[in-house]
């Protein structure tokens, strides 16, 4: 009886977030171990059906960075990285394509839906699907500056950043009960597909969406301090200094730089959370405590 007593405390304590966040939008960043391991999987899975099911709008935004590596060493390509960006050659954007948007893409939403049921289904999506991202080429000069690290001169060939999102193919989804599973490749000029840092692009759509909760799924408890200590709360004020002061390093900066600019264009709240805790999404959201970091305007 007191293991019930326990189950029927935890769902009560969940309700005022669930109240709060009724209708509102979540875009989840799902990269690392979350996606590997298939305890997790599942586990991941589960917690994005439930936030659907309880009233939340959810958009999933995928990596899949060590897949990608693993497929051009099948086909005979050596994955190159330029400053920790993905060199994307014609060859490699085509089996970066393949593995976002086909692969991983609808095992994620395969996965997905295993555990829905109408009227509620993930749905797939590349960002070239109904021009989803236009995007153009990264502006090298002024990404690498703005991570302070130095320019390099090589090209990254078809790397891109997000000009626009198709708001309006999101909210017709989002309305119809849809979880749109989206892969990170934009579409130019002409059609040409774009390689997109898959954290740039959650924070772009959830900018796009004025979205209540931004979450990236990570391989780390969240942003530490100088001390190795985990920051519960973080403010956006402070993300400049950590990062000048080295306490921020490697790629935490892109991911902190992306979250600092969702917060400015209107997403409420950012939180960097740990991939490899089954549940850790319902543990950040529905929890006083949560277990990762949260970035707070």
């Amino acid at each position: 009886m007191q293991t019930l007593l326990d189950r029927a405390k935890i769902l009560q304590s969940a309700l005022p977030y669930i109240r709060e966040f009724y209708g509102k939008v979540f875009v989840i960043k799902y990269g690392g171990s979350a996606m590997i391991n298939e305890q997790l999987r599942d586990s991941f899975a589960r917690d994005v059906v439930l936030l659907a099911y309880v009233g939340i709008k959810v958009v999933v935004v995928h990596g899949g960075g060590p897949q990608i590596s693993q497929t051009l060493e099948k086909f005979g390509l050596k994955a190159h990285f330029v400053g920790g960006v993905r060199k994307t050659d014609a060859e490699t954007m085509h089996v970066v394509e393949m593995v976002l948007s086909g692969d991983i893409n609808k095992d994620i939403v395969a996965l997905i839906n295993t555990h829905t049921k109408k009227p509620i289904y993930a749905v797939g999506l590349s960002g070239r699907d109904g021009e989803l991202l236009r995007a153009k080429k990264l502006d090298k000069e002024s990404y690498f500056k703005e991570l302070g690290l130095e320019v390099p001169e090589e090209d990254l060939g078809f790397v891109g950043e997000v000009e626009e999102v198709n708001v309006e193919l999101l909210q017709a989804l989002l309305e119809r009960n849809y979880i749109p599973v989206i892969a990170p490749v934009g579409v130019g000029e002409g059609g040409q597909a774009y390689n997109i840092n898959a954290d740039l692009c959650a924070s772009k759509i959830a900018q796009a969406l004025k979205a209540e909760k931004v979450i990236f799924l990570t391989d780390t408890e969240g942003v530490k301090d100088k001390d190795g200590s985990l920051i519960s709360t973080l403010h956006a004020r402070d993300i400049p200094r950590l990062i000048s002061e080295g306490v921020v390093k490697g790629g935490m900066i892109p991911k902190l730089k992306s979250c600092m600019s969702a917060l400015k264009e209107g997403v409420k709240k950012v939180h960097i959370i740990d991939g490899r805790v089954p549940h850790s999404i319902l543990l950040e959201v529905f929890t006083d405590e949560g277990i990762g970091t949260q970035i707070v305007p």
